[in-house]
């Protein structure tokens, strides 16, 4: 079965469309979507309107590495001391804006062989977490979900739920006829 570029962001970006959390990453084919770059530029206008932006943060041969976020609450959660102090101690500087992060991220997803681990943070993931991870290398974490959780596992099980139920509900809008742009212009 053909998946639409709507489906796609639909099931890999749905609680960040839906403000549950700033930012998601999907990777998208050049192959199965050649004309990719102008679709692309239609749905930055689209979310525009709704407070979330698109930025390619790899290019990378066949495929394009793509951050939909939402810019106020990421540099809120950026902004959070431990994050903050996280961020810093990856080579960030102190007071960085939002672009320049993310222009340091897009070139470490670029030149380093595996993702950053600070990329947790972006994606709106406790700093907590992120720092357990970094700690014990990705080893004996406590619960193993959206990411790998080292703090509180009963927040990290409701996160789970709420983001698995509006994939749920996006997905099903879509399956029932709808577009994305139909969608987020009723929402």
């Amino acid at each position: 079965m053909e998946r639409t570029l709507d489906q796609i962001l639909a099931y890999h970006c749905a609680p960040a469309l839906a403000g549950l959390k700033p930012a998601n990453l999907v990777a998208l084919s050049r192959e199965e979507f050649p004309d990719l770059e102008e679709r692309l530029e239609d749905y930055r206008r689209l979310f525009a309107r709704r407070g979330v932006a698109l930025r390619t943060m790899c290019g990378c041969g066949r495929k394009v590495l793509l951050l939909l976020y939402r810019p106020a609450q990421l540099e809120e959660a950026l902004g959070a001391p431990l994050a903050a102090a996280l961020l810093e101690k990856d080579g960030y500087r102190p007071g960085e804006d939002l672009e320049a992060m993310l222009d340091r991220l897009g070139l470490r997803l670029r030149t380093e062989g595996d993702f950053p681990h600070e990329i947790g943070l972006f994606l709106g993931y406790p700093p907590e977490d992120v720092a357990g991870f970094q700690r014990h290398r990705g080893r004996n974490c406590k619960l193993c979900g959206y990411w790998k959780v080292y703090s509180d596992v009963d927040r990290a099980k409701a996160l789970f739920r709420r983001y698995d139920r509006c994939r749920e509900r996006l997905c099903a809008r879509l399956a029932a006829g709808q577009s994305l742009r139909q969608v987020l212009q009723a929402a």
